[in-house]
C-alpha cells in the first residue's frame, strides 16, 4: 500500500512539473491562453490572459478616469507639447537609449503577417522541430556578412543585372524598355528612373515600421529577414535620436533595412519610396502618441503606402488601462489623452474608435480585439489590469473592370 501511495505521489509531482513547464511557455495566440481559474494562484505567473471585468470594475475604472480628467493642462502648455513633441521624445531616447523597452519577440506570434507566407511556414516547421527554440534565436547576426552575400547572390541569380523593379514588380530589360516606349514615353521613363533609385527597390516584400524607437521591433524582425532574400524593412521615427540608435546598432544592415527620420503628421513630407509598394505596415504603440485631431490624417496617408492586399498591423493602449488610471489630476490634455511627466503624450483607444479610423481610410477589418490581461508583481503582490487594442486591417484588392474576380496590377505610369 505504501508503494502504491509513493508511486501515486511521484506521478502527481511529475504531472505538476509538466504543467508548470508548459504554462511558463509563451501562450497560444491570439492574445494568449493562460487563464486564471483559481484566484488563489494569481501570483504564480506574471500575466494572465483574457480577463473579464465585472460591471463594478468597469464602473470603478470610469470613475477614476473621470476624476483624473477634471483638471486639464493649460492651453499654452498643450500647444507647447504639440509643437515640441519631437524634442521630448529625443530627450527620452537620450536618457534611456535602448534600455527602456524590451525587444518585441512576441511579434511573430501575434502578427505572423509580418513575414512572407513561405517564411511563415518555414518558421512553423522550425518551431515544431524544436519545442524549446525561441523564434528570435532561429537566426543569428553573427553570420550577417554571410547572409548579405547570400542575398546578393540570390538577386543576381534570379534577376541579375538585366532586371529592374517598378512599384514592387520585377521586369527584365525588354519589359522595362517597353514601359519607356509607351505613349506616355518621356514621363514614364522619368518615373521609371525615379522608382529605381529608392532603397529596397529590388525587394519583392517590403515592411515599414512607423515609430521604430530604438529598434525593439526592428532587430527581432531583421534576425528573420536576413535569411529571407527578397525582403526589405523600412523603419522611421520623428525623433532623430531614436533613428541614430537604430543605425548605430551592431545588427543594423543597410542591405536589409533603411532607417530614416520622418514626421508622419506632415502630409507634405515625402517618404523615401513610392506609394502602394508596402506589404506590411507595423503601427505598435505609436498612434497613441499623436494628437487625436491628427490621427485620421496619419492613418489615411499610411493606407496609401500599402499595396492592394497589404496589411496594417496595430497594437496600442486600450481605454481604462492601468496606465490611464494612474495619472494624477493636471495631466489630462483632452478626453482620454494625457501628458506624462517627461512631456511625452499618450491616448487610450476603444476598438470602435480604431475600427472607425481604419475603415475611413479604406481598409478592411481582419482582426480587431480588446486584449484584457492581469499583470502582477509577484514580489510586491500588486495586481494591474492591462488593456490593449490589437488589430489587423487590410487594403482591398483592386478589381479588374473586365473581370471582377481578377485583381489588377496597376501600371506605374497610368
Amino acid at each position: 500500500m505504501n508503494f502504491i501511495t509513493r508511486l501515486s505521489a511521484l506521478c502527481l509531482r511529475k504531472s505538476k512539473m509538466q504543467q508548470r513547464h508548459q504554462s511558463s511557455r509563451r501562450p497560444a495566440v491570439p492574445l494568449g491562453s493562460r487563464i486564471l481559474t483559481d484566484p488563489s494562484k494569481v501570483f504564480e505567473h506574471n500575466m494572465w490572459d483574457h480577463m473579464q471585468w465585472s460591471q463594478e470594475e468597469e464602473e470603478n475604472a470610469k470613475e477614476k478616469a473621470a476624476e483624473n480628467s477634471l483638471v486639464k493642462v493649460q492651453w499654452e502648455d498643450q500647444d507647447k507639447y504639440e509643437r515640441e513633441a519631437s524634442k521630448y521624445w529625443n530627450e527620452f531616447y537620450k536618457t534611456h537609449k535602448n534600455n527602456f523597452f524590451k525587444d518585441r519577440n512576441w511579434l511573430f506570434l501575434e502578427f505572423p503577417e509580418i513575414l512572407p507566407e513561405k517564411r511563415r511556414e518555414e518558421l512553423k516547421t522550425e518551431q515544431r522541430s524544436s519545442e524549446h527554440t525561441k523564434i528570435n534565436s532561429t537566426n543569428s547576426f553573427s553570420h550577417k556578412n554571410e547572409t548579405s552575400e547570400e542575398g546578393e547572390k540570390y538577386w543576381k541569380k534570379n534577376y541579375g543585372g538585366g532586371s529592374t523593379s517598378v512599384q514592387g514588380y520585377v521586369y527584365n530589360k525588354k519589359q522595362a524598355k517597353s514601359l519607356t516606349d509607351n505613349p506616355q514615353g518621356k514621363n514614364c521613363g522619368e518615373e521609371l528612373g525615379r522608382l529605381q533609385s529608392f532603397p529596397g527597390s529590388d525587394a519583392t516584400y517590403r515592411i515599414l515600421e512607423v515609430g521604430c524607437g530604438a529598434g525593439n521591433s526592428v532587430f527581432p524582425i531583421l534576425k528573420v529577414l536576413c535569411n529571407t532574400p527578397g525582403t526589405f524593412l523600412y523603419c522611421c521615427d520623428f525623433a532623430s535620436g531614436a533613428v541614430e540608435l537604430v543605425k548605430s546598432h551592431s545588427s543594423y544592415n543597410s542591405a536589409w533595412c533603411s532607417a530614416f527620420v520622418h514626421d508622419v503628421c506632415d502630409d507634405a513630407l515625402p517618404y523615401p519610396f513610392p506609394d502602394e509598394i508596402l506589404d506590411v505596415i507595423l503601427l505598435v504603440f505609436v498612434l497613441s502618441t499623436i494628437h487625436p485631431d491628427r490621427m485620421q490624417g496619419v492613418v489615411n496617408r499610411l493606407a496609401k503606402l500599402l499595396k492592394p492586399g497589404g496589411m496594417l498591423l496595430f497594437r496600442d493602449y486600450g481605454r481604462y488601462d492601468t496606465t490611464q488610471l494612474r495619472f494624477k489630476k493636471g495631466h489630462c490634455l483632452s478626453e482620454n489623452f494625457y501628458v506624462r511627466g517627461d512631456g511625452t503624450r499618450v491616448y487610450f483607444f476603444t476598438k470602435d474608435e480604431v475600427w472607425n479610423m481604419f475603415n475611413l481610410a479604406g481598409l478592411t477589418e481582419v482582426q480587431n480585439l480588446v486584449d484584457r490581461r492581469l499583470q502582477v508583481n509577484r514580489k510586491k503582490k500588486v495586481k494591474m489590469q492591462r488593456v490593449w487594442i490589437q488589430s489587423k486591417f487590410q487594403k482591398p484588392l483592386l478589381l479588374s473592370l473586365n473581370n471582377p474576380e481578377e485583381t489588377t496590377e496597376r501600371h506605374p505610369c497610368r
